[in-house]
């Protein structure tokens, strides 16, 4: 069943998907206002790219699999020609002392004796699937990768438990018997880096909090902002030495990251030791940039399933929708300026939003249109691309542009229409993808005819097209 704690427990919180049309001054050599103009010179964030999470033992699901299966599975989940193809995995950090469904283990589950006793850290080479699955993704050219904890282990924290909140012992305002474990938690984080490290697996950016503003009854802690900047500049030293950058604060909702930002500006030593910015979007959706100087990430989100159950439709009027999830993307890129966007789930059981649902027990998998609605983002639009401006006035379609470091260009049109759009894009030559309620990113070359410098464009209904140069540096 899918991480039904997670969902259970949010469901009140989650938000509609946004809808609405982005409108931008088109630029001075713009043809009618009927057409799509990109202005190549108005550039604004770099991208690091798209992924998901495979904590919580997910990744074991697909593992689990009949060898066949197992091999389908993978490449749908991480192939970039003919599957989802992600640029980033997310992984999760354990705290529990055992490792049932649902629960990660912690590399040190018992306490050593003390925040200054050595340490007793093991490693069992598996990490709930994670270090398989971390490999089978470095196979197919997917190198980067973030850790996040959700809590310490109890020992550590102020409940004595790695659920139900809690704070990290040692925070200003946070006093336990067991003394002041800031130091040895930012070297246990510091020591899971390594041992992925060991497996051949690079982590770039490490994270030590995941919705610290959020009290759940599974694995979670809290932060306030001013204890994030705090810990920032515990933890940043010493994951500088083992060159690991830091990630914070995976904020339950995209407005309430602002005041976790906003205490990490205004400290300029905690401001130093962050390499990353992040947020989730739950209690408030990915719409508009945040107010820090680093780079962002939209590090979690996916649409509630506790009404929906398993959705494979693109367009049935639900929150799981292939299309309810592209336009998320959309507004995550083009409207927060994020560069990244980092799916929940790409694999798990039963009434899931994931990208996929596994059920292990019969040696089957289900896709859902959502893996396809972040494949036409994910495949196409490369880690080093930047978004360039866009200019369109056409009612009910949202539109973003791209150029990839090697010159290739990609824009994504959204029709959240219901009728047919004609219209132009000036790129001189393209191929077109479709992804619908009958296309799962589909070559589509009846929607695209050439016309001098610009390329002539049929939207379908409710659609996403995808329109990617076919040689770099040509527009």
């Amino acid at each position: 069943m899918e991480y039904p704690l997670v969902l259970r427990f949010r469901t009140a919180l989650v938000t509609a998907v946004i809808t609405g049309t982005v409108l931008a001054t088109a630029p001075a050599h713009a043809h009618p206002p009927s057409g799509i103009d990109i202005d190549r010179r108005d550039r604004h964030q770099s991208i690091d790219g798209f992924g998901y999470s495979i904590a919580f033992q997910r990744a074991s699901l697909v593992h689990k699999l009949s060898e066949a299966k197992r091999a389908e599975a993978l490449d749908l989940l991480l192939d970039r020609r003919t599957g989802a193809a992600p640029s980033i995995l997310r992984l999760g950090i354990g705290s529990s002392a055992t490792e049932p469904y649902d629960l990660m283990l912690s590399i040190q589950p018992t306490d050593p004796g003390g925040p200054t006793a050595p340490p007793n850290y093991v490693w069992n080479g598996w990490d709930g699937g994670q270090v398989w699955f971390s490999k089978e993704a470095q196979k197919r050219g997917i190198g980067r990768f973030y850790a996040d904890a959700w809590s310490a282990p109890g020992y550590m924290k102020d409940n004595g438990s790695d659920s139900n909140g809690g704070s990290l012992c040692g925070l200003q305002g946070v006093t336990c018997e067991s003394g002041d474990w800031r130091e040895a938690y930012a070297r246990y984080l510091v020591q899971y880096t390594k041992f992925y490290r060991q497996e051949g697996i690079k982590i770039d950016e490490l994270g030590f909090t995941n919705e610290p503003d959020w009290t759940a009854p599974y694995a979670s802690m809290r932060f306030t902002p001013a204890q994030a900047a705090e810990f920032m500049k515990v933890i940043g030293p010493i994951a500088k030495r083992a060159r690991v950058g830091v990630a914070c604060c995976d904020s339950f909702g995209w407005t309430q990251s602002d005041a976790y930002a906003q205490a990490i500006e205004a400290d300029p030593e905690a401001r130093r030791h962050l390499a990353v910015f992040t947020g989730h979007g739950y209690a408030s959706p990915s719409n508009r940039p945040l107010p820090t100087t680093a780079k962002t990430w939209m590090a979690e989100w996916a649409p509630s399933s506790v009404a929906d159950g398993w959705n494979e439709a693109w367009d049935s009027g639900k929150g799981t929708d292939g299309i309810a999830v592209a336009e998320r993307i959309h507004d995550t890129l083009a409207l927060a300026n994020s560069s990244a966007f980092i799916f929940w789930l790409g694999s798990s059981r039963g009434g899931t939003a994931a990208l996929m649902q596994v059920d292990d027990a019969n040696d089957a998998y289900r896709v859902s249109s959502r893996l396809w609605a972040f494949a036409a983002y994910s495949r196409f639009i490369r880690p080093g691309a930047v978004r360039v401006g866009v200019g369109s006035e056409i009612e009910g379609v949202k539109v973003s542009a791209y150029r990839n470091a090697d010159g290739s260009e990609v824009v994504e049109i959204l029709n959240t229409g219901t009728t047919e759009v004609a219209t132009s894009v000036d790129m001189k030559r393209a191929t077109a993808y479709l992804t619908d309620a009958t296309h799962n990113l589909t070559k589509a070359p009846e929607l695209v005819s050439k016309r001098g410098p610009h390329t002539r464009l049929t939207l379908p209904p409710r659609s996403l097209t995808t329109l990617v140069t076919n040689h770099p540096g040509r527009g």
